[in-house]
């Protein structure tokens, strides 16, 4: 018994699990934030080039 707590003590998958998850977290968030800069700064050029173009 004494070992099996002892492992489960020593074990460390689960955190490994929680790391990974929480990096691909901040990597969603960081290509969240690109994205939406670039949506943004299209939507202004495009919109530029509409009043560019109309009579």
């Amino acid at each position: 018994m004494k070992d099996l707590i002892k492992r489960f003590k020593d074990d460390e998958d689960g955190a490994t699990a929680i790391e990974y998850g929480l990096i691909a977290a901040l990597i969603a968030v960081a290509i969240i934030g690109a994205v939406q800069a670039v949506g943004t700064s299209l939507s202004t050029t495009f919109g530029s080039i509409d009043t560019a173009l109309t009579p």
